[in-house]
């Protein structure tokens, strides 16, 4: 019985022992987890890092081996001429073409998208190519029934069908019918918070208070940036119920509180949610440069970078538009823009305006700092868009 009893003894001893072995090595193989768990992390960040240094010097390379006269091409997001589509890509190393109704018409989704294919192939950059895509009463592809079923809808008759639900539809939809013609920046949303029916702008826009307004661009710029499509936030500093810059010079006598307080908050919304472009208009905000357009005033340039903390890319109205065409000329009005902060002209009369500025940086009137600065930021923007590098 006592060796029995000794036994027995043993062998919960050696249970003991076996229980503690386990348990001290699961505890050793638990804790080595989150320090293997924060490596794995680690080392995922850091390649994700290294993958974006990478592109960044990648353009930086781009940069220095580009010359002053194909820097400046670069901004300039032109209108497609009808003539010399090819070689002006070529001789002036533009940044990109915007498409217009014109440019629509006779073509099927083929045609266009080969059109557009040659220009992307005639270009040593890959090339924006843009079309004012907002739905409604200013739409460009959708209104050729070749191209789109039927034309896009404008956001208030879409929110009254089914809320922000159809926002979000329409736009995926408008993001694949792009995507498919080779078309990368619809140009819109509309961010102008406008509620009065007789004003130019209201039909164009969402139609609600500032607070509307901004869920509207949110929702839009998301939808956009889960499509990879480009957005672009406009009328920046926001038209609210003015006149029409197309056709007069227009001036906007509200004050700079009321503007931060209603007009700035859906452009604060689309900043927030990662828009990669803002359009500047051409009215004449009195209360932040009563002496030029927005379009080429540095001050309201200021706003926007410093107040609005937006680091993407910034582009103007159509420099065509009576706003600024009667107040300054086309050529004087390119640099204008660009020294005012724009990164983007957008413009029929580059093949002047391209010359002017680049004999302005080699006069010295116009920062090559400042042109290397507004560069990096449309090839960025062309990254983004999955254009620049091939993945």
């Amino acid at each position: 019985m006592k060796k029995k009893g000794i036994i027995i003894s043993l062998v919960v001893i050696l249970v003991i022992i076996g229980i503690g072995s386990f348990w001290l090595i699961t505890r050793q193989q638990n804790s080595s987890t989150p320090t293997n768990s924060t490596t794995t992390t680690a080392s995922s960040e850091e390649e994700t890092s290294n993958t974006t240094d990478s592109e960044r010097n990648q353009i930086a390379a781009m940069m220095e081996d580009m010359t002053v006269e194909e820097k400046v091409g670069q901004l300039f997001f032109v209108r497609t001429p009808q003539e010399n589509q090819i070689s002006d890509i070529q001789d002036y190393h533009l940044g990109g073409y915007v498409l217009f109704g014109e440019d629509m018409e006779n073509e099927t989704r083929a045609s266009l998208q080969e059109k557009i294919q040659s220009f992307q192939e005639a270009s040593d950059i890959p090339l924006l190519i843009g079309s004012d895509e907002e739905g409604g009463t200013v739409t460009r592809v959708s209104n050729n029934p070749e191209l789109v079923d039927e034309p896009f809808k404008g956001p208030q008759e879409l929110y009254e069908e089914n809320g922000w639900q159809a926002i979000i539809d329409d736009t995926e939809q408008k993001a694949a019918v792009l995507d498919e013609l080779g078309i990368n920046v619809g140009l819109f949303p509309d961010a102008d918070v406008s509620t009065d029916e007789e004003s130019f702008i209201y039909d164009r826009t969402i139609g609600m208070d500032a607070e509307g307004t901004s869920e509207y661009v949110e929702t839009v710029v998301e939808t956009l940036n889960q499509s990879q499509s480009g957005s672009t936030l406009k009328h920046f500093p926001g038209y609210g119920n003015n006149r029409d810059s197309h056709v007069e010079i227009v001036t906007d006598d509200r004050s700079l509180d009321e503007l931060r307080e209603n007009d700035f908050l859906p452009f604060e919304a689309g900043i927030k949610a990662g828009a990669d472009s803002v359009l500047v208009s051409h009215n004449i905000v009195n209360s932040i440069d009563p002496d030029a357009p927005a379009s080429i005033s540095p001050a309201v340039h200021e706003i926007l970078r410093d107040e609005l903390d937006f680091d993407g890319v910034v582009m103007t109205d159509d420099m065509d538009m009576a706003g600024l065409a009667d107040f300054i000329s086309q050529d004087e009005a390119g640099l204008a823009a660009l020294q005012a902060g724009n990164d983007l002209v957008m413009s029929s009369s580059y093949q002047t305006q391209i010359p002017y500025v680049v004999q302005a940086v080699e006069d010295g009137d116009f920062s090559e700092e400042d042109l290397d600065d507004s560069v990096e930021r449309v090839l960025h923007w062309k990254e983004e868009l999955g254009i620049l590098f091939e993945k």
